[in-house]
């Protein structure tokens, strides 16, 4: 079964940092563009960042430039998100999907994970 799950969010402080992780099972993530996107309460999906095939390119929206860090691994088939700084506009469910192309807009992703909440709350 082909299959993306993300994982590592949580329950913060403003401030803190959390690490997520999108483990691929069933096929490998090394022939795709990966992205983070992240929808909050009331509100619609947005494009958080993303990474190139090889790790060599990498974007981010500007509300988490310089906070958050995108990476892969692909011999380990997962691509992570580390997220310092976190404040409260953080707080969402984060998804990571698999991209025909590089870059943030959803249009462009056709496979999503189930998703992981972070809660940045003091």
């Amino acid at each position: 079964q082909v299959q993306l799950v993300e994982s590592g969010g949580g329950l913060v402080q403003p401030g803190g940092s959390l690490r997520l992780s999108c483990a691929a099972s069933g096929f490998t993530l090394n022939y795709y563009a990966i992205g983070w996107f992240r929808q909050a309460p009331g509100k619609g999906r947005e494009g958080v960042s993303c990474i190139s095939i090889r790790g060599g390119f990498t974007a981010y929206a500007d509300s988490v430039k310089g906070r958050f860090t995108i990476s892969r691994d692909n011999d380990k088939n997962t691509v992570y998100l580390q997220m310092n700084s976190l404040k409260p506009e953080d707080t969402a469910v984060y998804y990571c999907a698999l991209g025909s192309r590089f870059g943030l807009s959803s249009t462009w992703y056709n496979a999503w994970g189930q998703g992981t909440q972070v809660t940045v709350s003091s």
